[in-house]
């Protein structure tokens, strides 16, 4: 097959549609279920692209949650914590496979982005990660294969119509790379840069030391960079991003909104959001829903009296901004990585304020000296990586 029509492209009026290969040849995918949109392939192509790269550098099972074509959350097949299986709503499924830990936590980090999503799998789909997919709100996958039991289990998704679509994985794209805009055609080479250690060899800081945990952090965040929307950075822990801040004007809007995912991210883990009340009719989306705005300042819409009593079966207390900045403080040893510099110091130091203690990003602004010196007051390590990760 060398083209596959579409209904249609990025909306409803755009037609026609479809994906096709220029030089003639067959399509490396193949549609196993469902019909996938052109936003869909987008976020299934990028995404691809991300879990090869993360397995390729890691070792590791990979998966990522797209949405918009930008990662929701990437991560790699690393053992879950009991908090991680509860504030990732797995704390019932058992044992699960790396592969299905990996898709949990990339799921996990950003609960309400991900809600929708498009899935990426490294490795061939198993059925424990099609179990954990089963119960989520999703859109589609993309993966080099499918496990027969595991297959049926996606095909029943969304009343039969859940998009599955099976990549060849040894497919190599042409070194070319063009796109049309305003009927204009532009054409670059592949961003073909292979993130691994040798990327972070120029400490610029008074601490120079990146242990290996931290150092595959940083190529998990650039990597997870290199597919996201521009402006961005990522805040990583463990193994998984934890706060992907995408397509931002300024840098420090991009560093504030991953710092507020991450932080979310690690209020979720705090015993007063584990223990919340929740009623049992309550689903896993209107739970994540509840708990992002009991985080927030504007809790009050769900503690209200007359609220609170169709979510709660008591009345949780407030979480105040106090107790929330004394658990913040134990978050520490985060990576982060930016795909272009920073141009001041105060993306150091709002970053700083989610635990990051290693930083990865190209270096080259005018005021370079002024970044390392708030690097150096928090003892923050960070390396000039030289090579900047913008896509569009």
């Amino acid at each position: 097959m060398n083209e596959l029509e579409l209904k249609y492209g990025c909306n409803p009026n755009q037609k026609p549609s479809k994906i096709f290969m220029k030089d003639g040849k067959e399509l490396p995918i193949e549609v196993l279920n469902g019909k996938p949109g052109y936003i869909n392939f987008l976020d299934a192509f990028n995404g691809w692209q991300l879990v090869k790269e993360l397995k390729k550098a890691t070792g590791l099972p990979a998966a990522t949650s797209f949405k918009h074509v930008s990662p929701a959350g990437a991560a790699v097949g690393l053992p879950l914590t009991e908090v991680e299986r509860k504030i990732y709503w797995v704390d019932d499924m058992g044992d699960l496979s790396p592969l299905a830990s990996a898709y949990a936590r990339a799921r996990g980090a950003d609960r309400m982005s991900s809600f929708g999503d498009f899935i990426s799998l490294s490795d061939v789909c198993d059925v424990d990660t099609a179990m954990l997919i089963k119960r989520e709100v999703s859109d589609g996958i993309i993966a080099p294969g499918y496990e027969p039991e595991a297959l049926e289990i996606l095909k029943a998704k969304k009343k039969g119509n859940y998009a599955v679509i099976k990549i060849d994985p040894e497919y190599v794209p042409n070194p070319i790379e063009t796109k049309d805009v305003y009927g204009i055609s532009f054409e670059q080479g592949r961003n073909e840069l292979v993130i691994n250690d040798e990327l972070f060899a120029n400490m610029v800081t008074e601490n120079k030391d990146i242990p290996k945990q931290a150092k595959i952090d940083l190529a998990i965040a650039m990597i997870t960079l290199k597919y996201t929307q521009s402006n961005s950075v990522c805040y990583v822990k463990g193994g998984q991003a934890i706060g992907i801040g995408a397509g931002q004007q300024s840098r420090i809007h991009c560093t504030r909104l991953a710092g507020n995912k991450a932080d979310n991210w690690f209020l979720r883990q705090n015993p007063k959001v584990l223990n919340l009340p929740f009623k049992e009719k309550i689903g896993r989306a209107d739970r994540d829903n509840a708990i992002d705005v009991y985080m927030s300042d504007d809790y009050m819409d769900v503690l209200a009296d007359g609220t609170w009593e169709n979510i709660f079966t008591e009345k949780p207390e407030v979480f105040t901004r106090e107790e929330k900045r004394a658990w913040l403080d134990q978050l520490t040893d985060v990576a982060l990585g930016s795909d272009a510099f920073f141009p001041f110091g105060d993306n150091v130091e709002r970053a700083h304020r989610s635990g990051v203690k290693y930083i990865a990003q190209p270096g080259g602004s005018i005021r370079d000296d002024n970044v390392i010196d708030t690097c150096n007051k928090y003892d923050i390590a960070m390396c000039f990586t030289g090579i900047r990760l913008f896509h569009h």
